[in-house]
Parts: structure tokens; C-alpha cells; sequence
């Protein structure tokens, strides 16, 4: 038998590609395409699923997915993630994916930018 110093390595490189795999199961390619984020008079009204919108809060608008869905957004430009919750319906501009609220576009991009490409995951 090998001594244990010889072991180790790759006993822990398989633990990290069982937690890795561990973590690609938890999510489920949904979509891409440009984000756009939303607030300012929209927040202290009502949302499509009745709650009250809270631009500090991490949700979103999509036009398909269930209210409630936990959904992975990573911009594709930084690799920045965030996990948000589908509570409004959106967007209604063209060519856009998802709306996020304030305090989730500022997770994973400048708010000056306004826009920028993302890759949606539902979340299992």
C-alpha cells in the first residue's frame, strides 16, 4: 500500500469533483439573453403574484416561470451570480430575459450599466 502522503491528493481531488458535481445537480440551464433591472416607482406597489414589490429585496420579472421559482442569474461578462425569486411578470422591453430588482442587478453589475447579459439556472 501506498504511504498516505501519496493518497491524499487525490482523495481530496475526488471530493472536490463530488462536491462540484453535487453542485451542478442543484441547477438546471433555463435560458440567456440581457437582463435589465427595475424600482424606483414600482417599489411599494403591487407585484403580478399580489405581494409588494421591494426593490431591496432579491426577485425578479419573468414572463414564463412560476411565481415562487428560485432561480440562479450569472452574468456572463464577470461570472457574478445572485439567487432570486420570481414574484412579477416581465419584462416588456424587447429582446430582454428577466428584470431584476435593484438590489439584485447591483449583485452582479455596475447599475450604470443598465443592461447586460446573463445565463438563467433554475434552481431544483
Amino acid at each position: 500500500r501506498p504511504p498516505r502522503s501519496t493518497l491524499f491528493p487525490y482523495t481530496t481531488l475526488f471530493r472536490s469533483t463530488e462536491i462540484v458535481k453535487e453542485e451542478l445537480a442543484k441547477y438546471s440551464y433555463f435560458q440567456t439573453g440581457t437582463a435589465s433591472f427595475y424600482g424606483g416607482k414600482w417599489h411599494g406597489r403591487k407585484t403580478a403574484n399580489g405581494e409588494i414589490f421591494d426593490t431591496y429585496k432579491l426577485t425578479a420579472a419573468h414572463k414564463t416561470l412560476p411565481f415562487g421559482t428560485k432561480v440562479k442569474v450569472t452574468n456572463l461578462n464577470n461570472g457574478k451570480s445572485v439567487v432570486v425569486r420570481i414574484n412579477n411578470r416581465g419584462p416588456y422591453v424587447k429582446g430582454r430575459v428577466i428584470d431584476l430588482s435593484q438590489a439584485a442587478f447591483s449583485k452582479i453589475e455596475n447599475m450604470s450599466r443598465g443592461v447586460t447579459k446573463v445565463k438563467l439556472e433554475i434552481i431544483k
